[in-house]
This record gives structure tokens, C-alpha cells and sequence, in this order.
């Protein structure tokens, strides 16, 4: 979609970028009859094409769900957490009034969603980020999301784009679809936009086929590094993915984790006040800019209520929502019933409301956020004593992103360039990484994830600078998680200073 001068859209051909079998791929016929018949006027009409039960035979009338109450304390994350704070129930019922009854929430359904979990989250997505001519579809969470969405766009011989450390649980993924991915160089502020419309002016498509067309990153608190993109690189951004017809997956489960915003002394008793000044400070989404429909938003509950909820949703333009729901009517199915009632009873009247929702948000937030100045002062305390070791001050996620001086370890290896490839390893830095991993796990007790793990392997192919720094040689980090305990972090890093010191005197 394009905005014309009376501030209107005008949809985009994007359907060149669907993958041949998603264009191959038919409406499951069962799902298109339940379709139409929802969307039927008869008043009294009888169903007998169903292939479920009834709802008089399901073996229960009611679920409760005790939830921290959002009415009371300005700060209920530590209230619930430290057992001192006020609960409060929510219900959802077969024959009692509720949002979403247990009798419509259990039949076999349609793909996108129980609608009025789904209106509840299209709802809460216009809210927070107004995104123009956009549909919601329900997922079994971001994995399930994002997998499905590169098989929506992605061929046999494609390349995809991310940043050059990725979280490998998702760039795993699409390898055995014949995907492969080129990373893009990052800083302390994550992706370079300079450096992605580099790979996309050299990409020599003789060489390596067609220039790739999907850009998969985490914007905020990124997986593994912690970074987040400012504005400024956001547009830089969207404006090289109109100009080179890019498609964007924003996978967002860190967004409302975002650090170091000023805090009123009291909760505004107006509930939009509240709101807006909830959502104002938040950084924009590549959503909320998206005026093409080359946006395609992941969503979930995982990192704010609980991951086992696997719950989530992808808000997309129309055409890729109705490619999606028709890979899921013959796939996974929509997600499971339970989580939808609770979502839907929860953003009700019946429920904390979403002004409840972004207070918990908010107490959330600044919980991660205690946690992360706690993590940062002990390392300062511990380990940045020892020399051999920085960490980064994320603005947002649950991941610091640890530098260890390789280059002081005696047995630290340089070899000087002469030629070959620009993406061979010319230190040790891989070895001497994992070799710290193993003595810290098994004989200090303390466990981080190296960053090998997440690094996007290099192809000379699209790297043909000689004064380039090969990735191999850059994986001088370790990522650590500030969600355990102030117990548990402190012991952490008590024994990475520890392990760090025995290391380096090796």
C-alpha cells in the first residue's frame, strides 16, 4: 500500500514474493463450507455438516484463571511475585455470560482465530501501533509463525537477510527448505542499514540467483545481542526495503520489555490517559511505518504472560493473511481454546481490561529492568575488574551481550591476511571461545551461550572485502540472560569472574 496526498492507501502487488507452494496451495474445502456458513443469515438455521460434539457433552462448565489484580498496586509484578498483592479471578463459562462462552470456544474452527480472541488482539495491535489495512491471524506462538511465514515467501536457492548474529532456533529453520541465509553486519546498535544496502547493490544474481527479498530481524532487545534500532535506522530501513522490494518480518517478543522510560509517581486515573502515556514512549514498530504492506508483524505472549501459553499472532496485509490461513486450515489448526478464552477474558470488561494488560506491561518492564541494572552492577563489581571482559547496557529484551578479551589470552593466535578468502578465520578466537565455554559449564558451574552459536555463516560470495574481519574472528562473546533471580545472577557472575581469571592465567 501506498498513501496518496489525501492521506489514503493504495494496495501494492506484493503476490511475487508467495512462494510456489504457497501459490499452489487450495483452501481446505471442510474450512471454506464453515466459512460460508458463518457467514449465513438464516437466523434459525440447523447445522448437521458439522463433525464435532456437542457442546452439552464437554466435561466442563467453567474455568477460573487467578490472575495478580491490576486494580490496587501501582507496581504488581512484585506484589504477585513476593505473594503480597491481591488477586483476583477470571472466569470463563459454557452457560453464563463471559467474553468468549466455553460452548463457542471449543468447536472445531477456522484458521485465523476464535473471532473474539481475534478482534481482542486486532484491536489491542490498532492501539499500540495503527498499522493501515492490516489482518490478525492467531499462531501456536513465534516459532509457529515465523516458520510458516517462510514457507509463505521463501523458494529452494533463496537467500533471506538477518543480522549477522541470529537467534539460530528460527535460521535453523528454513535450511531445509533449500533457504540459506547471508548475514548482515552489525554494531552496538544492531543491523547497519549501510551495510545491508551493500549486499544488495553487489549481490551478483549470475552468480548466486535472485537478490534476496526477505529481511528477518528482532528490532528490539535482539536475540542474542540485546541490541535495539533507533528510529533513525528504522527508516533507513523501511526506505532500502521499498526501494529493493523487501519484505520485513518483524519478530517482536521482547517490545514491551523496553528499559530506562521515565516513570510518573502515580497511575493517571483516566484509563486512555493511562494508555497514552503507556504507548507514547515505546519505540515506533517497522509496522506502524509500513504504508506498503511489506510488513509482515510477529507477535506473543511468551516473554509477558507465560511461553507454555504458545500464543501469538501475525498481523499482515490481506493477501498474505489469507495465504496463511490456508496453509493453517490444512495444517496446525487454530491455537488451542483455552489460551484464546484466556486472552479474550482477560483484555474484557470481565478482565483486567487492556489498561490492566499495559499495567502489568509496565510493572513487568520495570522488574526487567531491576534485573538488568542488578546483573550490570555486579558484573562491573566482579568481572570488569578482571580485565577481561565488557558487557553492553541493553535497552531492551532479557540478554546482555558479554566481550571477552581474547586477543590478552597467552595462547591468542594472529595470523596475517595474504590472500584467499576474506571469510577465513585468521585468530584462534573460535577455539579459545569454546574452549572457555567447557571450563565455565564444567568446572566453575556457570553456563552461557557462546556466540558461535548464533553466527550466520560467511560466503565469500557477497564478502570481497580484503580489510573485512571475518565473523569467525568476531565471535569473542557470550550471551547471558538477566530473567533468573538477583540469587542467581549474583552467583553467575561470581563464577564467570572466577572461571575468566583461571582462563586467561592458563
Amino acid at each position: 500500500m501506498q498513501t496518496d496526498s489525501n492521506g489514503t492507501s493504495n494496495v501494492i502487488d506484493l503476490s511475487h514474493h508467495l512462494s510456489s507452494e504457497a501459490r499452489n496451495r487450495v483452501a481446505n474445502p471442510v474450512k471454506d463450507i464453515l466459512r460460508v456458513i458463518s457467514e449465513c443469515s438464516v437466523t434459525d438455521l440447523v447445522s448437521m455438516a458439522n463433525g464435532d460434539p456437542h457442546h452439552s457433552l464437554y466435561p466442563f462448565r467453567q474455568v477460573m484463571y487467578e490472575v495478580p489484580s491490576v486494580q490496587g498496586p501501582f507496581d504488581p509484578v512484585t506484589s504477585w511475585r513476593n505473594g503480597s498483592g491481591p488477586a483476583q479471578t477470571i472466569h470463563s463459562y459454557k452457560d453464563q455470560e463471559c467474553a468468549l462462552s466455553i460452548r463457542n470456544a471449543f468447536p472445531y474452527g477456522r484458521a485465523a482465530g476464535l473471532q473474539q480472541c481475534r478482534e481482542a488482539l486486532a484491536s489491542f495491535t490498532n492501539l499500540m501501533f495503527a498499522p493501515p489495512n492490516h489482518h490478525v491471524l492467531l499462531t501456536l506462538g513465534n516459532s509457529d509463525g515465523i516458520t510458516k511465514i517462510f514457507r509463505l515467501l521463501g523458494e529452494k536457492g533463496d537467500y533471506f537477510l538477518t543480522d549477522e548474529f541470529s537467534f539460530p532456533s528460527m535460521t535453523n529453520c528454513p535450511l531445509a527448505y533449500g533457504i540459506k541465509w547471508v548475514g548482515i553486519k552489525m554494531d552496538s546498535g544492531g543491523i547497519i542499514p549501510e551495510e545491508l544496502e551493500k549486499v544488495l547493490v553487489k549481490w551478483d544474481e549470475v552468480k548466486l540467483g535472485r537478490r534476496p527479498h526477505v529481511l528477518y530481524i528482532i528490532p528490539v532487545g535482539q536475540n542474542p545481542t540485546g541490541s535495539t534500532l533507533s528510529v533513525d535506522r528504522r527508516k533507513k530501513i523501511y526506505a532500502i526495503a521499498q526501494q529493493w522490494d523487501l519484505i520485513i518480518m518483524e519478530d517482536d517478543p521482547y517490545y514491551f520489555l523496553q528499559y530506562d522510560i521515565p516513570q510518573k509517581d502515580s497511575t493517571p486515573a483516566d484509563p486512555d490517559e493511562f494508555i497514552r502515556d503507556f504507548k507514547s514512549p515505546l519505540i515506533p514498530t517497522f509496522l506502524s511505518m509500513d504504508v506498503d504492506g511489506r510488513v509482515l508483524r510477529i507477535d506473543t505472549f511468551s516473554k509477558v504472560l507465560a511461553p507454555g501459553m504458545r500464543l501469538g499472532w501475525i498481523t499482515s496485509n490481506e493477501l498474505f493473511h489469507q495465504k496463511l490461513a490456508d496453509y493453517t486450515d490444512s495444517s496446525t489448526m487454530p491455537p488451542h481454546a483455552f489460551g484464546q478464552m484466556f486472552v479474550t477474558e482477560m483484555l474484557s470488561e470481565h478482565g483486567w481490561k487492556v489498561e490492566g494488560y499495559c499495567l502489568w506491561l509496565q510493572s513487568l518492564r520495570l522488574d526487567y529492568q531491576r534485573r538488568r541494572d542488578f546483573l550490570l552492577e555486579v558484573f562491573r563489581r566482579e568481572v570488569e575488574t578482571t580485565g577481561y571482559a565488557s558487557v553492553n547496557c541493553p535497552e531492551g529484551g532479557m540478554f546482555v551481550w558479554i566481550e571477552v578479551f581474547f586477543e590478552k589470552h597467552p595462547r591468542h593466535i594472529t595470523e596475517p591476511y595474504h590472500g584467499g578468502s576474506p571469510v577465513a578465520a585468521r585468530t584462534n578466537t573460535e577455539l579459545l571461545l569454546k574452549e572457555l565455554f567447557e571450563k565455565l559449564m564444567n568446572i566453575h558451574g556457570v553456563v552461557f551461550m557462546p556466540s558461535s552459536t548464533f553466527a550466520i555463516p560467511e560466503d565469500s560470495l557477497w564478502v570481497e572485502d580484503d580489510r573485512h574481519l571475518p565473523l569467525r574472528d568476531r565471535c569473542r562473546f557470550l550471551r547471558a540472560t538477566f530473567g533468573g533471580t538477583e540469587e542467581i545472577i549474583e552467583k553467575g557472575m561470581i563464577r564467570l569472574a572466577k572461571g575468566l581469571q583461571e582462563f586467561f592465567q592458563d
